[in-house]
């Protein structure tokens, strides 16, 4: 396509796309409030510590389908700033001095400070005694090997 040479009407996506509705993997039960993930091949899948996988946002409704083939049913997702819960492992705990860095998926309602086998959660934006502050951004990537 060429360049502009005259103005052009650019559709605004509502609500800057803050809710993706998302086809989820088959044989897995996503409940309300859990961390979602997106596999390789694009499902929603329950957050959980593995590579590979990219954090998508927080479940507005549980979606089961543990009976279901890969996008039999969808899931409404919203992307933002969510409170998760820390780990409890205290050698891999996400603290005041990782603050505008990555933290980690442990689980669907649970992030780390540990990269290892991990995906990225987001950038954890503060961290208190009620959990971990952390901006879902599916533009952050996965440590390099090693890391």
């Amino acid at each position: 396509m060429a360049a502009l040479d005259n103005v052009r009407d650019t559709v605004e996506v509502a609500n800057n796309a803050k809710y993706l509705v998302i086809p989820v993997k088959g044989g897995v039960t996503i409940y309300q409030g859990a961390l979602v993930a997106v596999d390789a091949n694009g499902y929603a899948i329950p957050g959980k510590k593995a590579a590979g996988i990219t954090a998508a946002g927080r479940a507005e409704e549980t979606a089961d389908n543990a009976g279901g083939a890969d996008g039999a049913i969808s899931i409404k997702v919203s992307r933002g700033v969510f409170v998760w819960d820390n780990t409890a492992t205290s050698a891999n705990k996400v603290g005041a001095a990782h603050i505008l860095k990555p933290c980690y998926i442990e689980d669907d309602q649970t992030v780390t400070a540990l990269a290892t086998g991990a995906s990225i959660a987001g950038l954890v934006i503060d961290v208190d005694e009620g959990g971990v502050v952390v901006e879902i951004n599916p533009a952050l990537t996965a440590p390099a090997a090693g890391a």
